[in-house]
């Protein structure tokens, strides 16, 4: 059953992984697409262990809701700032990180690989898990998405138009999207998080397609990074 389980549960990601690799007119080798995806569970580690201490700590200071300490001062803050550290100083430093569309399949690579592995651990140590797979993969994984392609359309802007603010926008708006997304969810205003995340992912296809048409006008795919 658990083998069943692990199966399903990795799937989502890797599918929607593989869709946007396989929009990129200058397809990414499979190894570096690899590569950001494990990079993108690897965090879940350190992730775990932040979130879990810094939760602890919030609940010595009452001033603190549980709200605020489930979505901004925890999960967002740092699992969007471990994501961000991949593509810095992993993807960025790709030689095949050479196009615009690049950062956000990176960007997803690295946000979903996060995703698989913690709806592995929601699933696996839950006495519903069906129920948890479904549920998790309609919300947190969709969000975690567009929280990767957001991420990844601004450190396209710092890397390749060499607008230099754009390096704290890719950290800075998909931990937002990510907050916001996290507090409506922990004081039950599950329809405003829900409506979030389809906005944000109407506005971030919208990006991704430009960039994508933009692409195809191209006769070769290096362009200079910073």
């Amino acid at each position: 059953m658990n083998l069943f389980l692990l199966s399903i549960t990795i799937l989502p990601p890797i599918l929607i992984v593989i869709i946007f690799a396989a929009s990129d007119k200058f397809k990414e080798p499979n190894k570096e697409i690899f590569l950001v995806f494990i990079s993108g569970i690897l965090i879940t580690i350190p992730a775990y262990y932040t979130n879990n201490f810094l939760y602890d700590l919030y609940l010595n200071y009452p001033f603190i809701s549980e709200g605020l300490a489930t979505s901004f001062l925890s999960a967002a803050v740092v699992e969007e700032g471990l994501k961000f550290l991949v593509l810095y100083f992993v993807v960025f430093r790709l030689r095949e990180f050479n196009e615009p569309l690049d950062a956000i399949v990176y960007g997803v690579c690295a946000s979903l690989g996060f995703a698989a592995l913690e709806n592995i651990y929601f699933v696996l140590n839950s006495e519903t898990p069906i129920a948890v797979f479904v549920v998790r993969s309609l919300f947190p994984l969709v969000a975690h998405g567009i929280f990767g392609v957001t991420m990844g359309y601004f450190f396209m802007k710092y890397a390749f138009i060499h607008k230099s603010k754009s390096l704290f926008l890719s950290f800075l708006i998909p931990y937002l999207l990510h907050g916001f997304y996290n507090y409506f969810i922990g004081i039950n205003y599950f329809v405003i998080s829900l409506a979030l995340v389809i906005i944000s992912w109407f506005i971030g296809i919208r990006l991704f397609l430009k960039l994508r048409r933009e692409q195809k006008l191209k006769r070769r795919e290096y362009e200079k990074k910073i």
